[in-house]
């Protein structure tokens, strides 16, 4: 009596494992690599025959010659020891948010010290009057951020200009036509790829 009901179920059991766990995937991965190639392999980005990047993960960019994503909290493990974490920016394999509330000390030291920061590497743009975005230090709920808004990128315009002898106009141009609109002119905002637009720059070759 137990083998008999328990036969049915096992072999219920076995088919709907086969289908939602191996037949759906495989079909679905073979179907996105089949109609969207780019995409269903990570949206990588190649410069030159190899890989450097994907333009859904932002990527710590530190000299003054390359536009800046938002600031990452992602941690990783130390190399030194395994057993301790130390901040990796934008490490895809741990992707989170710092988890700080606004009355957080931790998260006002680390406001003020990336607004002093931005201060002292842009003085053109604090000179023109520009307010510093939010965004440039704050960190995003994944980490990960590939983007920043155009005001964000427009108050780096100055330094990046300056850093590889550009005319900021020229740069200006360069961000115009590199930011991206809502979907269906409604749906997001406006919004500029970090990864792209420093290839973009790299491209001029200066």
């Amino acid at each position: 009596m137990v083998l008999s009901q328990l036969r049915p179920a096992l072999v219920l059991f076995l088919l709907l494992s086969a289908l939602t766990g191996l037949a759906y995937p495989l079909g679905m991965t073979a179907l996105a690599n089949l109609l969207l190639p780019e995409k269903a392999t990570g949206s990588l980005i190649n410069a030159k025959g190899r890989v450097i990047g994907s333009s859904l993960i932002g990527q710590d960019f530190t000299a003054p010659r390359y536009f800046r994503g938002r600031p990452s909290a992602t941690m990783g493990p130390d190399p030194r020891d395994a057993s301790k974490t130390i901040a990796m920016p934008y490490n895809a394999a741990a992707s989170l948010a710092s988890n700080a509330g606004p009355t957080s000390k931790a998260l006002l030291d680390q406001v003020t010290a990336r607004t002093a920061q931005l201060r002292a590497e842009n003085p053109d743009a604090m000179a023109q009057g520009w307010r510093i975005p939010v965004e440039l230090v704050t960190s995003s709920a994944s980490g990960l951020d590939p983007d920043i808004s155009p005001d964000a990128a427009l108050f780096q315009i100055a330094r990046v200009a300056k850093a590889r002898g550009l005319s900021p106009d020229r740069v200006r141009h360069l961000v115009q036509s590199q930011t991206e609109a809502p979907i269906l002119g409604f749906l997001g905002e406006p919004h500029v790829n970090v990864l792209a637009l420093n290839q973009a720059l790299d491209r001029l070759g200066q």
